[in-house]
């Protein structure tokens, strides 16, 4: 991308490499610098807590307040009714009204931690499309807003037509949703002045839709703006662990495992990691990221105390790297924890997850491992293991591994020579 941005925002958004596409880079940017421009992000409210596959539009939407504009955090208590047909291979199961609700309270409590909220120009609003979807007449909406959508276009959305392709379920229900969703574009127009859509690059087709229908409908000028689809240097989606999701609500993952997750991404994404999630100024960013061998264990430090004070608070992210380092330096809480020593030659190509826990003497035997992992007494770094059959190679073990066994039985395992965090 050519173009030298006038305001703050895209500039920050261009430097930390937040920029996939934009429908009008020169207008938004010029938008931006003439005065206060709302943008929002729409979050569907199918668990009680967002994980760090959102945290990329978590930071936008920061970036967006901390930049002088107002953050508009669209909630889908509507549309997590129907159900978003994008990257899924079937539908979401439908979850009543009073689920929509108790989720959406819990995913608050993130925000409350990245945005200030309140009713100034420049305060962060939460919002729930069922203001107005709950109330829409069927008939009305088709006439003044379904006439507008081409169905031959729609279905050339990938969103769409991979499922089709594939010879997929796609119900009518779900195929409304991106109708539901430009409509809500709409409405946060005319509600806040909302000029700005973002999102990841899997949304672009619905942020133009709800573009295409304002200008139609209130011949208003809106913008849209979209961010990579993130994935780890290995190819595996962001939010995701051996333990399963990585939740941004300590009720759901306990700050620790949170700070421990980003303390063990791979050297090749600290720089990038460095950018997206952290405030850092991007010189320090590209410093720590270049750092080599064992000094990029600091790196990762770094890295982990500032996502988490983000998240939870310098308190939780201070107490998470004091354990840490009392467990990988000092055994924990002032014992010392049984190690198993592993030479690179024994781990081969992979070390499953039951010999680890027989090798360590957690479990005295392979079935009683496997028992252990059937019933969830089983964890690594305090991430459930949930599958048998999981091995480790040496990359993984790069770092020393805490392992325990129920509550109170643990024992570390690393490779010869590696070191603590």
């Amino acid at each position: 991308m050519t173009h030298a941005p006038k305001s703050e925002f895209m500039q920050v958004m261009q430097e930390r490499g937040f920029i996939a596409n934009c429908t009008d880079f020169a207008g938004l940017d010029a938008a931006l610098a003439e005065g206060i421009v709302p943008g929002y992000i729409g979050f569907d409210a199918t668990a009680p807590s967002l994980h760090v596959g959102s945290l990329i539009q978590i930071m936008m939407l920061r970036w967006l307040q901390k930049c002088g504009h107002r953050p508009i955090v669209l909630m889908g208590g509507g549309t997590t009714r129907v159900g978003d047909p994008t990257d899924r291979a079937e539908e979401r199961p439908l979850l009543s009204p009073e689920r929509i609700d108790e989720n959406i309270a819990g995913i608050r409590k993130v925000f409350a931690r990245y945005l200030d909220f309140g009713e100034g120009p420049r305060d962060a609003v939460m919002v729930n499309n069922a203001r107005w979807l709950d109330d829409l007449n069927y008939l009305d909406f088709l006439r003044n807003v379904g006439r507008h959508f081409s169905v031959n276009r729609m279905l050339s959305f990938d969103s769409v037509r991979l499922r089709l392709e594939r010879e997929q379920s796609l119900s009518f229900l779900e195929f409304n949703y991106m109708i539901l969703q430009a409509y809500d574009f709409l409405e946060l127009h005319r509600r806040f002045g909302c000029r700005l859509q973002m999102g990841g690059s899997d949304q672009w087709g619905n942020i133009v839709n709800g573009i295409d229908l304002t200008r139609r409908m209130d011949g208003a000028e809106l913008f849209g703006l979209t961010t990579p689809l993130l994935t780890t240097s290995d190819g595996r989606k962001m939010g995701k662990s051996q333990g399963g999701a990585v939740w941004l609500n300590p009720e759901m993952l306990s700050p620790y495992e949170f700070w421990q997750y980003w303390r063990n991404v791979a050297d090749a994404d600290v720089g990038r990691f460095l950018r997206l999630y952290t405030e850092l100024p991007l010189e320090e960013c590209e410093r720590l990221g270049a750092l080599q061998g064992s000094e990029i264990n600091e790196a990762k430090i770094r890295l982990a105390n500032e996502i988490t004070t983000l998240a939870h608070g310098p308190e939780a992210a201070a107490a998470a790297e004091a354990t840490a380092r009392d467990v990988f330096e000092r055994g924990g809480a002032g014992e010392d924890l049984p190690t198993l020593a592993l030479t690179p030659e024994e781990v081969g190509e992979g070390i499953s997850v039951v010999q680890l826990f027989v090798r360590s003497g957690l479990a005295p035997s392979g079935k009683e491992a496997k028992r252990l992992i059937a019933g969830g007494g089983a964890r690594i770094d305090g991430r459930p293991v949930g599958d048998p059959g999981q091995t480790l190679d040496r990359a993984a073990l790069a770092s020393p591994l805490k392992l325990t066994a129920g509550r109170k039985r643990h024992a570390l395992v690393k490779l010869t020579g590696s070191r603590g965090p």
